[in-house]
């Protein structure tokens, strides 16, 4: 353990530099509660998005790293800030107009228009929760109606109250000079309406704790802070959050950046010390807008997990967080391709290494080896050109590149094959377009046919491609099963019929029997698709029976 603690403590892994300044706040003492809490931060306002599930993912990996430096215990919290008035209705949701009914009033007051919730509040955290809960994620929920109403926050809205001005003087620095009119940093829930008011304070009372107002009728009113008659604008919220729970650690994407002065004032303000923070980069949807969680735009967990497996995701998630990124469906193959690389990766590193593997973090350490015996991308292309309608079509390819391998023996590699086949059918097939190959094309491509069914053929084929490029060494042995020789047939076709440059060739080659201008390395695809099978496959090429 003293070892891996040690290479934690230099590694350059993200997780693990955002641990040791966490670490750092506890050098001189242990926490005086017991425990450094990492908090990750929701508003419920419409479906959970797949943005939110990188927010504790990304917040698990650093608690998971901070646990291998140090030896104080950690608790993850998860908020929602479901007292927060619904300021519109979202856009995709049933029900729509009876929903509009219910403008201003707290989500958790707001009927579920899904009919499945006691409100639509309810319905959301439901949904956030089984989306964490499948990742496996350990974390505490709390709900902010719950937590205004059971007096859980009352010391820190006294408090608020008490420096009321202090507060309001952080607030009003930030704001335009037609808000700071009207702006309180507290929100009244109207005790009739049940509607969340935006109105200014007449007066604010801190020995009573209590607020006076008028309601939008004119009605003067005053409520107490506590047991959940008020709740905090949102701004003021996140501080008095990390003032209440004692927040040690929040990460939060870059549209709150410039509100960290803001947060950090008010958690001093209310008495306790501001945590580390972590700002991240937005996720993109494939206009390059900004994903959202109203609009539902971009790609939702459940969509991903249709199409790849729940550690690509987390792959996905684990790169580059300071790096605005692309969340589309075109990432997904990549991803899924580049995690299982990784996982072959870490069999032969050392500690050092294993500590700066993305799977180290999205394992916590427990990392699995990878039983694709076949890319992911390798499958598409083997659904591509067998129009695969099920899984069992490509198993007949994997068998007989790999014939130990079954469903059982690598179930990752059966959830893949059967990923493959979907995604191929709703992304591959209909951006598929066959081209007629050109007068080069067409002779090579014959070329290449005849060499895949005459060794001595092939072998002549690499000795005058030797010659071309002024290489003088031994033939290869004709074996059709060995990708490298497959590979040499495939060059050397490309080289005698003078492709230049030689990528033209092989885009050539996607284009004509692929649909698409992109696609495997060719020796490759012939060893797992099968030899008669390619040839088959150029013939109908060639006679335009592919498009």
């Amino acid at each position: 353990m003293s070892d891996l603690r040690d290479a934690a403590m230099t590694s350059k892994a993200w997780p693990f530099e955002e641990a040791r300044r966490v670490l750092k706040r506890y050098e001189k003492a242990p926490p005086e509660k017991g425990y450094v809490l990492f908090e990750t931060g929701y508003g419920p306002s419409g479906l959970p998005h797949i943005g939110t599930f990188g927010e504790v993912l990304r917040t698990t990996m650093i608690r998971r790293a901070f646990e291998v430096i140090s030896d104080i215990p950690t608790r993850l919290i998860c908020f929602s800030d479901d007292l927060d008035g619904m300021r519109k209705v979202p856009g995709n949701v049933p029900s729509q107009e009876a929903l509009a009914e219910h403008l201003q009033k707290p989500l958790t007051s707001v009927p579920d228009p899904f009919g499945t919730h006691d409100s639509f509040g309810d319905h959301n955290n439901a949904m956030l929760r089984r989306f964490l809960d499948t990742f496996g994620f350990e974390y505490e929920f709390y709900s902010a109606t719950e937590f205004y109403r059971s007096g859980q926050f009352d010391e820190v809205l006294l408090r608020a109250c008490e420096r009321y001005d202090d507060v309001m003087k952080v607030m009003l620095k930030s704001l335009r000079e037609e808000r700071r009119q009207t702006y309180s940093i507290f929100l009244p829930i109207h005790p009739e309406t049940g509607r969340v008011l935006y109105v200014p304070m007449k007066h604010v009372d801190a020995a009573k704790g209590e607020i006076t107002f008028d309601d939008e009728d004119g009605r003067e009113w005053t409520l107490p802070v506590t047991g959940g008659n008020v709740k905090l604008q949102w701004k003021p919220d996140f501080g008095a959050r990390w003032a209440a729970l004692g927040v040690d650690f929040e990460m939060y994407g870059k549209d709150h950046s410039t509100n960290t002065p803001i947060y950090d004032g008010i958690c001093r303000i209310l008495g306790q010390r501001p945590p580390e923070h972590f700002t991240y980069e937005l996720f993109l949807d494939d206009q390059g807008q900004k994903i959202s969680k109203s609009s539902g735009n971009g790609i939702s967990i459940d969509e991903w997990l249709t199409y790849a497996s729940t550690e690509s995701l987390s792959y996905f998630m684990y790169l580059k967080p300071k790096t605005a990124k692309r969340l589309y469906f075109d990432v997904i193959p990549k991803a899924v391709d580049e995690y299982h690389q990784q996982l072959r990766a870490y069999a032969m590193q050392d500690a050092a290494q294993r500590l700066n593997n993305p799977v180290y973090h999205i394992h916590g350490g427990a990392v699995p080896a990878s039983d694709m015996v076949v890319s992911f991308s390798m499958l598409l292309n083997l659904a591509s050109a067998s129009s695969a309608e099920d899984k069992e079509t490509l198993w007949g390819f994997i068998r007989k590149y790999a014939p130990d391998a079954t469903a059982e023996t690598h179930p990752g590699m059966d959830q893949a094959a059967g990923h493959a086949v979907r995604y191929f059918q709703d992304f591959v097939k209909p951006a598929k377009v066959f081209r007629a190959p050109t007068d080069q094309e067409r002779a090579a491509l014959e070329d290449l046919a005849k060499a895949l069914q005459d060794g001595d053929y092939a072998r002549d084929l690499i000795a005058r491609k030797n010659a071309i490029v002024g290489k003088d060494e031994p033939l290869p042995e004709a074996d059709f099963t060995d990708e490298e020789f497959l590979q040499s047939i495939v060059f050397a076709v490309g080289k005698v019929h003078e492709f230049e440059p030689l990528r033209d060739w092989f885009k050539a080659i996607y284009e004509v029997l692929l649909g698409a201008s992109q696609g495997p390395r060719f020796g490759g695809f012939v060893a797992l698709y099968g030899v008669e099978e390619t040839v088959a496959l150029i013939d109908k090429g060639l006679k335009g029976e592919l498009g």
